[in-house]
């Protein structure tokens, strides 16, 4: 799951990354409206945290407004001081999905996350299957045939984006796109290594494969029937 987070305040744009990224997300971090935007409108998210006011041309109302009239349907968390009825009402109704006031706890807006992952019809699985492969989302757990595999955080994204898009063929760019940070420093084989990971922990030791390479194109995760 990729995350942009649009907030003014370095401290706690960087604490909110910190948080996301201990849950396994991706995170891109933007600081002003105008960058934020851009973002928005360009790049694909699986949900957005955006501050209601921004420096620049854009904030966070403005966003929003670009972003729902341009038909991207990203779940948007509001973050604002800006705490009165009529305040949320208006940031609802240029629209945000949920709106949390400053200050707030960090285990809130995690579980407000969470709870916005869960709306998108693709999303609202916990536990992912294919053949025998099982993930949990929520309890980041891995297993096929009933035996426990061991992911790094990467390798689970890398699996969780695959079965979330199963029978699909799904290029390197989404990959990393989805997977990985936007400044992120990828090379050129990275999603080749890190398939390569996963085929010698998910396929290997098992009789069928699940991970297949389509060939000029990408992968696709698919069970046979």
């Amino acid at each position: 799951m990729r995350i942009l987070v649009v907030e003014d305040e370095h401290k706690i744009a960087q604490a909110i990354k910190r948080a996301l990224e201990l849950e396994h997300y991706a995170v891109d971090v933007c600081f002003d409206g105008d960058e934020g935007y851009a973002m928005a409108t360009t790049e694909p998210y699986d949900a957005a945290i955006i501050d209601r006011m921004l420096p620049g041309d854009y904030d966070g109302l403005a966003i929003v407004q670009e972003m729902r009239e341009a038909g991207i349907h990203t779940p948007v968390l509001f973050l604002t001081a800006m705490a009165s009825t009529r305040d949320k009402t208006t940031g609802l109704d240029s629209g945000a999905d949920d709106y949390l006031t400053k200050p707030f706890a960090i285990e809130e807006l995690l579980a407000r996350v969470r709870a916005l992952l869960r709306r998108p019809t693709e999303s609202q699985a916990t536990i992912l299957s294919a053949g025998d492969l099982s993930l949990d989302t929520t309890n980041l757990q891995v297993s096929r045939s009933g035996k426990s595999i061991m992911l790094t955080s990467r390798e689970f994204a890398l699996l969780e984006y695959l079965l979330r898009n199963q029978r699909r063929p799904i290029s390197k760019d989404m990959i990393i796109a989805h997977v990985w940070d936007y400044d992120a420093d990828i090379l050129p084989n990275t999603v080749e290594v890190y398939m390569r990971y996963l085929r010698n922990k998910v396929d290997k030791p098992f009789k069928k494969p699940l991970l297949h390479t389509v060939r000029g194109f990408g992968y696709k995760l698919e069970a046979a029937p």
